[in-house]
Order: structure tokens, then sequence, then C-alpha cells
């Protein structure tokens, strides 16, 4: 596999075993994607693309386009993403109330969404080229119960939150609010929507809960493989007329992701790489 022998190549004198092998996805590096036609790999690095040719001339694209890193900007914040002896990626501890939250020194990014929106997904997504990180994903709402910590060596932090909503902890409230106020090293939080059902109600109040911490936070659009063009485009569209409208502290930009397609995950590694101050990009624009 490329990916396997790009892994050799970032890490000399590292093995990797069979299980290992089997297990990463067709899509999980970005080398691989280079062998696809020009119309397919765009849609896969720039989901939004595909939506451009539906829109008005009148709406304006800019907030669309805002975080466009180059494809070797991507491959720079890709290599964090494997891991190694000397830059280790794995499930570290979970949480249930801020006293029994580690005190970890690197920059945190957390997930948040409604339960079953896709958030343990999309992360599994991200460490697909590490695919022995224990991510546990269920079809069934409300898996995740606690804050579970993620470390990307010494580089950054990734916090998958439990879901609000259907079937969410009865404390959810209890455990979300003191990190999101408390958190010092949290510096951007990803409020996950589906993209197929748009803005809900819950949405709404977990989106004021961020405008009131403060804190700069970003939309992720998931599961953007399960619905039509024109529902996910009259979303997105109702989406930005909030973003536009009701908020301060996010980033302007929506990022539309499929997890099962790996669709728009490359550009979301290389956002996270990016904010968390892992790497440095040129020419992009930061709110």
């Amino acid at each position: 596999m490329f990916s396997s022998r790009l892994y050799l190549l970032l890490h000399p004198g590292t093995q990797l075993c069979r299980a290992h092998l089997r297990s990463v996805h067709k899509f999980a590096s970005l080398q691989k994607t280079t062998s696809l036609p020009p119309k397919k790999f765009q849609s896969l690095v720039y989901p939004f693309s595909d939506l451009e040719a539906y829109l008005d001339r009148s709406v304006d694209r800019t907030p669309f386009q805002l975080f466009q890193p180059s494809f070797e900007d991507m491959l720079k914040a890709e290599k964090l993403f494997y891991s190694s002896p000397s830059h280790k990626i794995d499930y570290y501890i979970s949480a249930e109330r801020m006293e029994h939250v580690p005190a970890l020194k690197p920059p945190e990014v957390c997930f948040i969404g409604r339960s079953n929106v896709g958030k343990s997904s999309l992360i599994k997504a991200l460490f697909a080229l590490t695919p022995e990180v224990e991510v546990r994903v269920s079809k069934s709402p409300g898996h995740t119960k606690k804050m579970n910590f993620f470390r990307v060596g010494k580089s950054f932090t990734i916090v998958d939150m439990p879901g609000y909503g259907h079937r969410a902890p009865r404390d959810f409230v209890d455990m979300v609010e003191p990190y999101l106020y408390t958190r010092k090293n949290l510096v951007r939080s990803f409020l996950l929507v589906d993209g197929s059902v748009g803005l809900q109600t819950a949405d709404l109040i977990a989106l004021e809960m961020c405008e009131e911490v403060k804190c700069p936070y970003v939309i992720v659009v998931t599961k953007i493989d399960k619905c039509k063009q024109g529902t996910l485009l009259t979303n997105l569209m109702n989406l930005q007329d909030v973003v536009k409208t009701q908020t301060t502290s996010c980033f302007p930009q929506p990022f539309l992701v499929s997890s099962p397609n790996f669709w728009g995950i490359f550009l979301l590694r290389c956002f996270i790489t990016h904010v968390t101050g892992s790497i440095t990009l040129m020419d992009t624009s930061q709110r």
C-alpha cells in the first residue's frame, strides 16, 4: 500500500504489522488521492466545490473559501497524524467531571454535537493513519458518556465530548460547560451539525453556549453523503445565514465532511494543525 510506504518514508526504521496495513482506509493518505481523476480529487479534498455550480451568481462564495491550504500544506499537516515512537498518538483518558480532567500542556480542540451526529466517526477518520488508536463508534445514539482525550504526540489533544439531545447524559451540562469555560489550553471548539437535517433546536442552544464562552469555534457539517445536493445546499445556506447574523466567535467557513468517504478530512486535519500552532500556513485567513 502506498500509504504504508509513505509512513515508512516519513518514519524510517519503523515496522508496521500486517493487521495495521489491512485496516488503513484507502483514502487515509492524501498521497493516495493523487491517482484520482481531477474532479474526484477536488470533490474529496474540497467538498464545497461540488455545490458551487448550484449556487446563484449573487451568492458570496468568500465565506466558504477562507481556508484553502495548498496540497503541500495538507501533506505537512498529515505527517502529524502518523504515530511513531517519538510522536505517539493514543487514547489517553476519559473523564466525567473537571476534577477528573488531566492537566495537559499542549493546546486542545474539542468536538461537540448532537448524539449520533458522527463525532466519534469523524475522530476515527482523522486518526485513520493510526488505526490502532481506540475510538469507539456505535450506531446507537448517545454512546459517548464521558469526555475522551486523545493525545497527538506533544503537538495537541483532541477531546470527544458527550453528545447532547437524544439519550445525552443527564449531567451533560455539568460536564461540558465547566470544561468550555475553564480549560485554558482549549484553542478551538468544533460544533458538529448533521448536513442531512440541518440546524436543530438543540444545535442552536449549543451555538449560544459557544457564543457565551467566547472561545473561537468552527461548525463542521457531517454526513454530507447522506442527502441530496439540493437538501445539503439548503441546509448549508440556512446555517450560513445563522453564522452571519447570530455569531461573533464562529469561524465563517463551515467544514463539510463525510467520514466514510473521507470527503473534507484532509482539509479539517490541516485546519486543526494550523489553529493549534502545530504548523504554520501561508496566505490563509483566520478569525
